[in-house]
C-alpha cells in the first residue's frame, strides 16, 4: 500500500518546480498524468551531460528526477478539442496541478471556477513565481529570480556587505518550493475528503523562499533594518564558523555557546590562544576575530579534513565536513538513508536517482519508474477516458494530440 495510490493527478506544467511536486506525488503512489504540448515539456533535453559512456549520455537524468513515475499525454490545449479532452480528464481526477499564470489559466479554461464546475471535489493547485494576487502576479518567475534574488536570500548569502552576489545551483528553489506545494495538496485532499468540497491551493517561489528565512524575517519584519552580513573573519563567535583544513577541504563548526571556546582551542592544538590577552573573553575575541581566524586556520592546516574528523568526534565538537556533490553520492550516511535509490529503465537498465526526503516505515514510497516519453500514454489514457480508436486516430491526424512513435 502507498499513501496516495487511490489519487489521480492531472498535471499541466513545465520546467522544474511544479513538476517536482508531481514527482513526489508519484513517489507516494499517485497516478500522475502529465499533459504536455505536442513538442513536449521544454525542460526535456536541457540536461547537463553526465560523464558516462556514450550509450548513457543521451538519457535525460535531470528531466527524469522531476518526472519519474508519471504518464505522458500529448495534447494541444490551445485547441478547442484539446481543451475539451483536458476537461474530460479533469472530471475524473482528484488533483489538478499547474504552473500557469492566472491569465493563461482563464484563457485555456483551467482556472479554479471552470474546473471545480466540472469536478466539485477537485483540489486545484497552482504554482507561480510571485503568487496569484498583487502587482507582480503577472510576472514569470524562476528560482534564481523569485526564490533567491527577490526574497533577499542572495543578499543574505553575500560574503560581507559588498561581496559578490552568489549564484545558486540549478533548481534549489524549485525543489524546496515543490515540497511546499506538495504539503498544501495533501492537506487539501484531507480537507476535501472531510468536507466533500473541492479546494483551491497555491504556493510560489517568492513565498517559499521567505519562509526558508523565517528566523531572520522574524526580526526584520519588525525592525525593517538591513541585515548585516559578516564574512568569516568577522563572525561573532569563533566556534560557529568555517575553516579550511590542511588538504584545502573545509569544515563548519556550529557551537554558538562561547563556553566551548577553551575546549575547542585545546582540541585543535592552539592552546597559545588561551593565554593571549587579545582573546581573553568573548568581547576581545570578537574585536580581534581576524587575527583569531588566522590562528585557527594555521592550527587546522596541520591535518587533512578526514584526519581531523575523528579528533572532532572524540572531543564532542559539533561540526560538519563541507562535502562536494561527488562526495555526497558515496557518503556512507547518505547511502544508509537510501538517498540515491535505483530505477530500472527499459532503455538503459538500472540507474541511480535522487530520493525525495519523505519516508514511511510501513509504506512502499519512492521512485515508481522512469520518466515517460512524450505522448507515451496518450492512446491508453484517452481510451480509458472513453474515446474510440477512430476518434483518437482522427485527433492525431488533426494535430490535436500526439502519441509516441514506436
Amino acid at each position: 500500500m502507498k499513501p496516495l495510490d487511490d489519487i489521480t493527478v492531472i498535471e499541466v506544467d513545465n520546467w522544474m518546480a511544479a513538476p517536482s511536486c508531481g514527482a513526489i506525488l508519484a513517489d507516494m503512489g499517485a497516478n500522475v498524468i502529465k499533459v504536455e504540448p505536442l513538442t513536449g515539456d521544454p525542460m526535456r533535453d536541457m540536461m547537463r551531460p553526465p560523464k558516462l559512456p556514450d550509450e548513457l549520455k543521451s538519457y535525460d537524468f535531470q528531466f527524469d528526477v522531476d518526472n519519474r513515475g508519471k504518464k505522458s499525454v500529448a495534447i494541444d490545449i490551445s485547441n478547442e478539442q484539446g481543451a475539451a479532452l483536458l476537461h474530460r480528464l479533469v472530471a475524473d481526477a482528484d488533483v489538478f496541478l499547474c504552473n500557469l499564470l492566472t491569465e493563461r489559466q482563464e484563457r485555456f479554461g483551467m482556472d479554479p471556477k471552470t474546473l471545480l464546475g466540472l469536478n466539485p471535489r477537485l483540489v486545484h493547485a497552482t504554482f507561480t513565481g510571485y503568487g496569484t494576487t498583487g502587482p507582480d502576479a503577472w510576472r514569470p518567475g524562476y528560482d534564481v529570480t523569485a526564490f533567491f534574488a527577490r526574497s533577499g536570500l542572495y543578499d543574505a548569502m553575500r560574503e560581507g556587505t559588498d561581496g559578490d552576489v552568489p549564484m545558486a545551483r540549478p533548481a534549489q528553489g524549485d525543489h524546496t518550493s515543490g515540497l511546499a506545494l506538495y504539503g498544501a495538496i495533501v492537506s487539501a485532499l484531507r480537507l476535501a475528503e472531510r468536507s466533500g468540497e473541492g479546494q483551491v491551493v497555491e504556493s510560489s517561489l517568492y513565498e517559499t523562499a521567505v519562509w526558508t528565512q523565517a528566523t531572520d524575517y522574524a526580526v526584520t519584519a519588525m525592525d525593517k533594518a538591513p541585515l548585516r552580513q559578516r564574512d568569516r573573519h568577522h563572525q561573532i563567535i569563533a566556534t560557529a564558523n568555517r575553516y579550511p583544513c590542511g588538504d584545502g577541504k573545509w569544515v563548519v563548526f556550529n557551537m554558538p555557546n562561547d563556553a566551548m571556546w577553551p575546549h575547542f582551542a585545546r582540541t585543535i592544538g592552539c592552546e597559545q590562544a588561551l593565554d593571549d590577552e587579545r582573546f581573553a573573553d568573548l568581547r576581545s575575541r570578537f574585536k580581534n576575530m581576524p587575527a583569531l581566524v588566522d590562528i585557527i586556520d594555521e592550527a587546522l592546516s596541520a591535518r587533512s579534513r578526514d584526519e581531523w574528523g575523528p579528533v572532532f568526534d572524540e572531543a564532542g565538537l559539533i561540526w560538519g565536513p563541507v562535502l562536494a556533490l561527488h562526495e555526497v553520492v558515496v557518503d556512507p550516511q547518505a547511502l544508509a538513508l537510501g538517498m540515491f535509490p535505483t530505477i530500472t529503465s527499459p532503455d538503459i537498465g538500472d540507474y541511480t536517482t535522487v530520493a525525495n526526503p519523505l519516508k514511511f516505515r510501513t509504506a512502499d514510497v519512492g521512485p515508481q519508474g522512469p520518466h515517460p516519453k512524450i505522448g507515451e500514454h496518450t492512446r491508453a489514457i484517452l481510451t480509458d477516458a472513453g474515446l474510440s480508436a477512430d476518434e483518437i486516430d482522427k485527433l492525431i491526424g488533426d494535430d490535436v494530440i500526439g502519441e509516441l512513435d514506436i
